[in-house]
């Protein structure tokens, strides 16, 4: 039956691969493009004296095509003294008689063609005031931050001087619609938490854009999956400003980098320093790691991807791998696993079942069985690459390399997995009784103690730390930085985990401490098949990060190995 189910997983493994080199072909990076924000070098150049034109140009020759313009508020307007604006108490007072309404606000534009634009832009009750020569046009709100549309002359005269123009427009429940879009532009990415048209007119907004949509990672934009469902999108790196200049242009860039070589990242946005010196280190730094990298700078492109109908094959795979580790406990145990594993997939993840179940199922089936030798750890990393295959050939399609659909079940993974492997360690010649007395009557000892506690923590700290969001150690930080600089960095997770497997796999352990021992490693393949759940990173950094994991964990585990043998014979004497 195992001969079987591997022969199985091997022919489903064919068309799995053949869907991957469909995917290959469309993730590869670049080209970028380097992107100011507009607000940001607007003040810049206020700051500094400079005419804006001028300082654009200067950004561009220096290779920075991106311009992020913003569409014009009322205060805009103003700053830019293209009109004046006043509280109506404040008129009222300085002209009685004028007709101002006390609590309204009042907008008077230096050129009179702009008084139907502003009376244009909003679904407000109005008001209109002649005094001093001027129309005032009143609203009984503070419009000041509310949204009138694009600056098209500005607009028009940098696509004209070579911008690559990332327009980003305001949602404003009060905003008339159809709202004002300029031509041209490149591409959108909506300012704020909310997209344009939310939460009512998320549709007409599909309608009415006709670029791509750039889709900014850890925004959390309400509406933007909506729009990007039948939209090309565009993936945008941006650090927060007070984030970007905190750090050296160097560090930055650094960030900027990894976001463009190994992320898929096409907008690279950022803010100039407040020291210009700084801004173009970054610039350049940046540029002189993406040529490092073969990345060209140039238009982005979005990126499709329809799955071919022969990945669906992996679900084979899948289950001949849910099989054998069905197989790999006593009946009718194993059975129980499998289907409860199945029927809970499907529970839980719906339609993303298959790239779960790839990962529940391939992460703990070279352990279940409890070989011992280099070889029992060599069949573990095979299988988690082959279920790395199932799960990216069934996981893969364009909202899922874009980042907007992420994998749904990252603890599940890197919980479920090491349980099933602690399952199959215990004994099996014993009822579930004998099991319970012995366990009673076991006498404890202070160096069991000792490694349950170092277990637990170190459970918990992985647990706790998923997605890379939580507290890092300054030593890890300062690790995670020299490996990257020669190598795709593997995951912490994954080189301590090897490490553990082949210590476990090379020493004559009390059963107990064997089973324990390979349920902490069961992690590093866990964290393989998370590594390929980040459909966004190019499936060859994927592969590099997973290489150089398993490099690294062995030659750390071999010196462990070492130092235990060592540490025994001298016992021993």
């Amino acid at each position: 039956m195992k001969k079987f189910l591997h022969l199985l997983m091997a022919l489903a493994l064919l068309p799995s691969l053949a869907a991957l080199h469909a995917r290959w072909q469309v993730e590869r990076p670049g080209p970028v493009v380097l992107t100011l924000d507009g607000q940001a070098v607007r003040e810049e150049a206020r700051l500094r004296g400079l005419d804006l034109d001028d300082l654009l140009d200067r950004y561009r020759d220096l290779g920075v095509r991106g311009l992020g313009v913003y569409e014009l508020r009322t205060q805009d307007w103003v700053e830019r003294g293209k009109a004046i604006y006043a509280d109506g108490n404040l008129l009222r007072l300085i002209h009685p008689g004028g007709g101002f309404e006390p609590g309204w606000f009042y907008l008077s534009p230096r050129d009179p063609e702009e008084l139907e634009r502003i009376a244009k832009a909003w679904t407000l009750p109005q008001h209109r005031v002649a005094w001093l020569d001027r129309v005032w046009i009143g609203f009984p709100k503070d419009v000041l931050t509310m949204p009138l549309g694009p600056d098209r002359g500005f607009i028009l005269e940098r696509y004209r001087k070579g911008n690559y123009i990332v327009y980003r427009p305001y949602n404003d429940r009060l905003r008339s619609w159809p709202p004002p879009l300029p031509e041209p532009v490149q591409a959108v990415v909506f300012a704020g938490e909310e997209v344009l048209g939310y939460p009512d007119r998320l549709d007409a907004t599909a309608r009415l854009i006709t670029v791509p949509v750039g889709f900014v990672e850890g925004a959390q934009q309400k509406g933007l999956l909506r729009i990007a469902l039948d939209h090309p999108t565009l993936r945008v790196f941006s650090l927060q400003a007070e984030w970007q200049l905190k750090l050296s242009p160097e560090a930055a860039a650094e960030k900027y980098l990894l976001a463009a070589r190994e992320r898929g990242h096409q907008i690279l946005y950022f803010r100039p320093w407040p020291d210009p010196e700084k801004t173009e280190r970054f610039i350049r730094r940046v540029e002189q790691g993406l040529k490092a990298s073969g990345i060209a700078l140039g238009e982005p492109a979005p990126r499709t991807l329809e799955p071919p109908a022969y990945a669906r094959f992996a679900w084979v795979g899948v289950l001949a791998g849910l099989g054998l580790l069905a197989l790999a406990f006593p009946q009718p145990l194993g059975a129980l696993l499998a289907l409860g594993l199945l029927l809970g997939g499907f529970a839980y993840a719906g339609g993303a079942a298959g790239p779960l179940l790839a990962a529940l199922v391939f992460a703990p089936l070279g352990f279940v069985q409890y070989r011992r030798g280099l070889a029992a750890w060599l069949a573990a990393l095979g299988y988690a690459l082959v279920g790395a295959a199932f799960l990216a050939a069934l996981g893969s399609n364009t909202q899922t390399i874009t980042g907007l659909v992420p994998f749904k079940g990252v603890l599940l993974t890197l919980v479920v997995p090491p349980l099933l492997v602690a399952l199959a360690g215990l004994p099996k010649d014993r009822d579930l009784r004998g099991l319970i007395a012995t366990a009673w009557e076991h006498r404890v000892r202070l160096g069991e103690v000792a490694l349950a506690l170092v277990a637990l923590v170190a459970l918990a700290v992985v647990l706790l730390r998923r997605g890379n969001t939580e507290w890092v150690p300054g030593l890890e930080l300062q690790l995670r930085a020299l490996l990257q600089d020669w190598m795709v960095r593997p995951r912490f997770k994954e080189i301590f985990g090897h490490a553990v497997a082949v210590l476990a796999l090379t020493q004559p352990w009390p059963r107990w401490v064997h089973a324990g021992l390979l349920a902490f490693a069961a992690l590093a393949e866990a964290s393989i098949l998370n590594t390929f759940s980040h459909y966004h990173s190019p499936l060859f950094v994927s592969l590099a990060r997973t290489v150089n994991g398993a490099v690294v964990g062995l030659v750390l585990g071999l010196a462990l190995a070492a130092g235990v043998w060592a540490v025994r014979r001298w016992w021993s004497r």
